[in-house]
Parts: structure tokens; C-alpha cells; sequence
């Protein structure tokens, strides 16, 4: 007789047509079309209402760098703002086809990083609210991220239509590649370097190409061999990371006025016990010498984040740690409570289901004050960003249908890319609507804003002069 065991394997095994047609039965209850309905409620939350919340639970000190920093101009708004969308995708239409989410997708939260066997890659690299949930979140937040960075680079509406519609189509492209896939495949597709400048130099303009070398020279730099001088001096007890408040600064105290090196003892010891035997010992080879709060990123920024140094065999093998505060997911409200102990294990394992083979010391802890993982601060890292030395309106088409590819390869490893596939079609409805979507809640975007720094004028809101 089979086990019960095995009989449960057959039932959750339907073929690739069957999760298919399953994935495109899902349009009778939630049309492709309903993807881009957006309607602002009567009694909507206030967007200066939500930040004022989040900031409760901020260091009451970086809470005006925060708000500096979204003032710098709409793009930089929508980047802290994703409490605030996420109030707002609640309340649309939303297939519910499960995949693992980054929860605060947008076009400056991809870049490269290395996988365990050191390869670069590229795809989402924050994952600071991932959770479980439906699909289109991830997709309507990426999209409308598009539309306010192409008004961002001063393009008009055509051309932000065309970058919406260039995620899409390379979005479900994608989807019905990796359907196709053997699993095990699947889990060992990566948009690795040789993937990168092979698409770039069939299918990317001239700019496009050079911009992508760029990046992947700078990222393979990145390493902690690059941070010292940058980070550290040398000072009589040795290298020390350099103090410069209120961005860099060593700590006697935490918020809560406990003892630093008593909380980082305790968190360190917990985080150790996350890590697998072969990691755990290879930390341990490693010396700490040093420990800095700071700093980091856009909606980051009021959660506690800490730099650590250590040393190996000598100051020619420098370790950067990177502890980031893991507080509830924004979409916690929204979808089904994860089973994990701590938000750090939460957000450690979103992110093992949506990058594959991620950092080398990506582990997870907890202190008697706060739940934290912590990374490498620089492992041939790096990010995207807009307009400057960023991305330009003339590499933007190219890197939109890079960005629509990479949240396929993220959804297809936690998701069923047969079943996404099945819903999103080969035609042009889902991009229709996504197009739909992105003009109006850019529109919305915009709106919040401005009512940001009117808040900020009137004094309701703290902003610091200098946010960088």
C-alpha cells in the first residue's frame, strides 16, 4: 500500500498544464483589467499619519534624517513610503496567487551581490518587509516606481508608458521560460554575469552595455579590502571605524539605555547559533575588534543598524558585518502571520527563497532589545540608483526589462512560475493594466508628497537640514 506520505506528494504534483490552466482560472475572480484599478478611499489614512507612526518606533534622534532624506524629491518619498502603499494595494484588486514577496520592490532595490560560490549575480538585493502574498504587490509597487523615476529623468508620459510596459512583458516573458524548467533547474538559475552581458550584447543599446560593465567592475571591487580607509583609521589600539556623528558613531548605550557591548555579546552569541556549522566556523576564525552604529539607506533609516569589524589572520583580512534591525513587515497587516520565531528569521528566509545562494554570512538573532540579521556589509555588492551617475534616460528601457526579469527569477523560485504564467497570459492585458496602475498611483505619489513637505514647512513634521 502506498504511505499516506507518498499519496500527499501526487496530490500536490499537478502537471505543468494543470498549474497552468489553474493560474489562468484565477482571471474569472480577478480579471487581468482589475490590475489597474486604483481608487482613493474616503476616509484614506493619511500618508503623514503612517510616517508619524513608523517614527514611534524609530531612534528618535534619525528620524528627522529619515524624513530629510524622503524630502529630497518624489522618487526618494515613494522609496520610505512603503507603509503607505501598502495601505493603499489593500484596498485594490488582487489575484491571490501566493509567491514570496519582497514587500518594498522599486527599480533602486535591485543590484548585484555574490552567491556562496562567490559568483556575482543580479536581482533584489533588500528584503527588509519580504513576506508571503499575493504576486501583482510586488508588480504594482516595481511598476509605479518606474513611472515616478521616468518623471524623475524628465521624461514625458509615452516614455514612461514604454518602461512600465518594457518590466511587464519581460516580467511574463520570463514566467513562462522558468514554467518550463525542470524544479532543481529552476533553483540553479541565476542572472549571473555571463546571462548579463550575454543579453546586453544581443539585445542592449551601446549605452546600456557600457553602463552594465560599469556596474559589474564597481561590484566586484566591493569588497572589505575596499572599505579600509574608507570606514577605519588607524589610530594607537589599531584599525577603528571612524566616527562621524550622526552617522557613523560608537555607542555606550542603546536607545533604551542598556549596555552596548552587553546587547552585542547577546545578539552576536544568537546570531552565531543561526549560522550552519561550516559558516560558524569560519566566523570564528575572525576576530572582533570594532562596532558602529549607523546610518543606512532611505526607509531604513531610525532602525537601529550597526557596522562590525574584524580582523583574521591580520589587518590584510578585514571582515565588515552589517546588523540591520528586522522589524515587522509593513504587509503584516495585510496577509496570513509567518511562523518564526524572530523578524530576523523571517527576513533571512525570504530572502534564501528569493536570491538562492545569498550571502555567505546571512544569518539572524536576537537581543533582549531587538530582532536583527545581519550580512556582509560588502561582498562584491552593488546597487542601482537614479539619474547622476546612475541610470539615464537612454539605459533606463533596457535595465526596465532587466528589473521585469530579475522579479520573475524571485517570484518563479518562491512561487509556481506555471501558475503566474497561466494568469498573466502572453498577451498585452496584464502590461495594460500595469500601465494603468502606475500612471495613476504616480499621480498619487506625487499628491502624498507634497503634502510631506507641507507638513514639513508647518513644523508637524521633523526634517533634518542635512540628510546624507
Amino acid at each position: 500500500m502506498p504511505s499516506e506520505l507518498y499519496k500527499s506528494f501526487l496530490k500536490r504534483n499537478p502537471s505543468p498544464q494543470q498549474r497552468f490552466e489553474s493560474g489562468k482560472s484565477v482571471r474569472k475572480k480577478v480579471p487581468r483589467s482589475s490590475i489597474g484599478q486604483y481608487t482613493v478611499e474616503a476616509n484614506r489614512q493619511s500618508p503623514i499619519d503612517i510616517l508619524l507612526s513608523q517614527a514611534k518606533t524609530r531612534i528618535p534622534e534619525y528620524v528627522p534624517i529619515r524624513h530629510a532624506r524622503m524630502a529630497v524629491d518624489p522618487f526618494a518619498f515613494f522609496r520610505g513610503g512603503a507603509a503607505i502603499m501598502a495601505k493603499d494595494l489593500a484596498t485594490t484588486p488582487s489575484p491571490p496567487i501566493t509567491v514570496q514577496l519582497c514587500g518594498d520592490m522599486h527599480v533602486s532595490n535591485f543590484g548585484f551581490f555574490s552567491t556562496t560560490e562567490h559568483q556575482l549575480v543580479f536581482g533584489i538585493n533588500d528584503f527588509d518587509e519580504t513576506l508571503p502574498g499575493n504576486f501583482d504587490w510586488d508588480l504594482k509597487r516595481l511598476t509605479a516606481s518606474a513611472m515616478i523615476a521616468s518623471q524623475q529623468l524628465g521624461q514625458d508620459k509615452a516614455y514612461g508608458e514604454m518602461i512600465v510596459r518594457n518590466i511587464a512583458q519581460a516580467y511574463r516573458l520570463y514566467l513562462h521560460r522558468y514554467s518550463a524548467l525542470p524544479f532543481i533547474d529552476l533553483k540553479r538559475t541565476y542572472i549571473d554575469e555571463q546571462a548579463l552581458t550575454n543579453r546586453a550584447k544581443n539585445y542592449a543599446n551601446e549605452p546600456s552595455q557600457k553602463y552594465l560593465k560599469k556596474l559589474l567592475d564597481k561590484a566586484r571591487k566591493n569588497n572589505s579590502l575596499g572599505l579600509i580607509g574608507k570606514l577605519t583609521e588607524t589610530t594607537p589600539d589599531g584599525i577603528r571605524l571612524i566616527d562621524n556623528p550622526p552617522f557613523i558613531e560608537h555607542l555606550d548605550l542603546s536607545v533604551h539605555g542598556n549596555d552596548i557591548s552587553i546587547l552585542n555579546d547577546e545578539g552576536m552569541n544568537s546570531y552565531i547559533q543561526s549560522l550552519p556549522a561550516d559558516r560558524k566556523h569560519l566566523l570564528l576564525n575572525y576576530k572582533w575588534i570594532d562596532w558602529a552604529r549607523k546610518v543606512v539607506g532611505v526607509g531604513s533609516v531610525g532602525t537601529s543598524c550597526w557596522v562590525m569589524y574584524f580582523e583574521g589572520r591580520d589587518i590584510n583580512d578585514p571582515l565588515f558585518l552589517q546588523s540591520k534591525q528586522a522589524q515587522e513587515s509593513v504587509l503584516a497587516s495585510f496577509f496570513p502571520k509567518t511562523q518564526f520565531g524572530s523578524e530576523g528569521e523571517r527576513v533571512v528566509h525570504g530572502q534564501c527563497l528569493i536570491q538562492g545562494a545569498p550571502d555567505l554570512f546571512l544569518g539572524y538573532g536576537k537581543s533582549s532589545e531587538l530582532d536583527f540579521y545581519i550580512r556582509q556589509l560588502r561582498d562584491m555588492k552593488g546597487g542601482i540608483s537614479i539619474g547622476g551617475d546612475g541610470i539615464n534616460k537612454k539605459v533606463f528601457p533596457d535595465f526596465a526589462k532587466l528589473f521585469g526579469w530579475a522579479l520573475a527569477n524571485a517570484h518563479s523560485r518562491s512561487g509556481d512560475p506555471a501558475v503566474l504564467a497561466g494568469y498573466c497570459g502572453k498577451g498585452e492585458a496584464m502590461d495594460d493594466a500595469l500601465v494603468s496602475f502606475a500612471t495613476i498611483y504616480a499621480k498619487q505619489n506625487e499628491t502624498d508628497y507634497d503634502m510631506f513637505m507641507k507638513a514639513i514647512k508647518s513644523g508637524q513634521v521633523s526634517c533634518a537640514k542635512k540628510g546624507f
